[in-house]
C-alpha cells in the first residue's frame, strides 16, 4: 500500500511510500530481494523516536509490527527476539520471567531494531550501552541473504551491526544477554552546578547508575543516583505521588512553562528557576526498568554529543558561558550521563570511557543559536554525535571522529555496493555508496 511517515517529534516526514508488512526473516528477505531487483531503496521502519533522519524512508518502508515477537530465553539469560519487538515490550517479557537488561535508556518506546541501530544507551560509568548487551544477530542483506552473525560467525558483520545505522541491512532477530532481574533505589535530588562540576569524576562514579539535569539560567541541577539491590528490597512511590512528580509536574506542568516560555521569551529564566525549584528530594526503590525509564510527554527536538569523560565538566562550563552571555533562552534542562568504552565500531562510546550531554529546544521551535554553539563547543572536545539526534556533520567529519570508521564504510560497500538501505541522510554521515555498480547489480539505477 501507498502511505506517509513521521517521527515522533515531527520533524521528519515522508510520503508517497510503498509501505510493506513482512512477518518473519523469510518474508523480509524476500520484499529485500524484490525491491532491489528493480533498483528500489528499502528502510526498516522503528517507532519513529530518532530526531535526524537516520530512519526516515524515502521509498519501501517494511513495518515490522508483524516480525515482533518473543523468540524465546534459555536458562543462561539469553534471549532471543524478532526485531521489530519494541523495549517496553521487551522488558515486560523478560520480567515475568525473572530476568532484565542490565542498562536502558530513559525512553522504551523505541524497537530493538531501531534502539540498536542508533546507539542507543543509558547511563552508568561501568555500563556500556544495548549493543555491548548483544551476544548474536541475523541480518538480511541487500541481495536478500540472511547472515547469522555471532564472535564465531561472520565476526566482522557482527561487530559492526551492533550498531548499524540502518546501512548494513534489516536486522531480523537479536539475541541478547540478559542477567537474573534486579532492582534500583532511586535517590534524586538538588544540587549546584559547580559543586557537580568540581567533583564530576567521584559525583558520576559514586553508584551504578549517575545522572544530572542542569536548568539553564541557575546553577540548579536535579541528580539521580540509581543503586542495584535485589527485588526483595522494592518499596516503589505511592500512586498519588508518583502521579503528582511524573505526570502533573514533570510532564503537565513542564508543558505548560515550554508553552509559557514560547510565548513570552523573556520568561524563560525565571521560569526554569522555577522548574529547578518544583522536583524536591525523593528516595524509592522499584523494578529497575520502571526506574530506568521517564515517560516523556511534552514533544522536543534534540541534540547530543558524547565526549571523552574528562572534557564534560569544561563542555558544560561553556554551555553556561554561552547562556550566562544572554544570547539565547533555553527552557529545557540539560540532561548529562555517563558510558563505559566499548568495542563497536560506531558506538558512540567506542575506544573511550564516555560523557554524554543532550540539549533540547521544544519541537516545534527553531534551535536559533543554541544548537550550534553546542555542537562548535562539543566538537572542540572532539565529539560524537548520537546517531539518531540532530547533528550537522558529513562523512569527512565524522571519519575523524571515528578510529574505525573506514572499516564500517568498507563493511557497508561489501554487503551494500548500490545502496539499497540508503537514504539521504546516511549519504551524508557515511558518504554515497554504489557509484559505477548499479549497472551491473540488482536490475538498474536506484530511484
Amino acid at each position: 500500500m501507498t502511505g506517509t511517515w513521521r517521527n515522533w517529534a515531527g520533524n521528519q516526514r515522508a510520503t508517497g511510500l510503498t509501505v510493506l508488512a513482512p512477518a518473519g526473516t523469510e518474508g523480509i528477505a524476500a520484499e529485500v530481494r524484490a525491491a532491489a531487483a528493480v533498483g528500489r531503496r528499502v528502510t526498516a521502519l522503528g517507532s519513529g523516536h530518532s530526531f535526524s533522519g537516520i530512519g526516515r524512508p524515502d521509498d519501501v518502508a517494511l513495518a515490522l509490527h508483524r516480525h515482533a515477537g518473543l523468540v524465546g530465553v534459555d536458562d543462561d539469560g539469553l534471549v532471543t527476539v524478532q526485531a521489530g519487538m519494541p523495549l517496553h515490550r521487551l522488558n515486560a517479557e523478560l520480567a515475568a520471567r525473572g530476568w532484565a537488561l542490565t542498562n536502558l535508556g530513559d525512553v522504551d518506546r523505541q524497537t530493538v531494531a531501531g534502539a540498536l541501530s542508533t546507539g542507543t544507551h543509558g547511563t552508568g560509568a561501568r555500563f556500556g550501552g544495548l549493543a555491548t548487551q548483544v551476544r548474536a544477530l541475523d541480518l538480511v542483506t541487500a541481495d536478500g541473504t540472511v547472515l547469522r552473525c555471532s564472535p564465531d560467525e561472520h565476526p566482522d558483520v557482527f561487530s559492526a551491526a551492533r550498531v548499524g545505522l540502518g546501512a548494513l541491512g534489516v536486522l531480523s532477530t537479536v539475541t541478547l544477554q540478559a542477567v537474573p532481574a534486579f532492582a534500583l533505589r532511586a535517590e534524586e535530588g538538588p544540587a549546584r552546578l559547580p559543586d557537580l562540576l568540581e567533583a564530576f569524576g567521584e559525583v558520576m562514579t559514586a553508584t551504578d547508575h549517575v545522572e544530572f539535569y542542569w536548568f539553564p539560567h541557575t546553577d540548579r541541577c536535579l541528580t539521580k543516583r540509581n543503586t542495584r539491590v535485589p527485588l526483595d528490597e522494592v518499596a516503589p512511590l505511592g500512586r498519588g505521588r508518583a502521579f503528582w512528580d511524573d505526570e502533573v509536574l514533570a510532564n503537565a506542568g513542564f508543558a505548560a512553562v515550554v508553552a509559557a516560555g514560547r510565548r513570552v521569551p523573556a520568561l524563560v529564566p525565571p521560569l526554569a528557576r522555577f522548574s529547578a525549584g518544583a522536583l524536591g528530594a525523593r528516595t524509592y526503590t522499584d523494578v529497575a526498568h520502571r526506574v530506568f525509564v521517564s515517560r516523556r510527554r511534552v514533544r522536543f527536538r534534540e541534540m547530543e554529543y558524547a565526549v571523552p569523560r574528562e572534557a564534560a565538566p569544561e563542555v558544560l562550563a561553556e554551555l553556561r558561558r554561552v547562556v550566562d552571555a544572554g544570547a539565547e533562552r533555553v527552557p529545557f534542562p540539560v540532561e548529562v550521563r555517563v558510558a563505559a568504552a566499548d568495542d563497536v565500531p560506531l558506538s558512540t562510546a567506542s575506544g573511550r570511557d564516555t560523557a554524554y550531554v543532550a540539549v533540547h529546544v521544544p519541537a516545534r521551535d527553531p534551535s536559533g543559536g543554541w544548537f550550534a554553539a553546542f555542537e562548535a563547543i562539543a566538537g572542540a572536545a572532539g565529539g560524537r554525535p548520537h546517531w539518531g539526534k540532530l547533528h550537522g556533520l558529513d562523512a569527512a567529519a565524522l571519519a575523524g571522529r571515528y578510529p574505525r570508521f573506514g572499516e564500517f564504510t568498507a563493511l557497508r560497500e561489501r554487503l551494500d555496493p548500490v545502496g539499497v538501505f540508503a537514504n539521504a541522510h546516511l549519504d551524508r554521515v557515511l558518504g554515497p555508496v554504489g557509484a559505477g555498480v548499479a549497472a551491473t547489480w540488482g536490475g538498474g539505477p536506484l530511484s
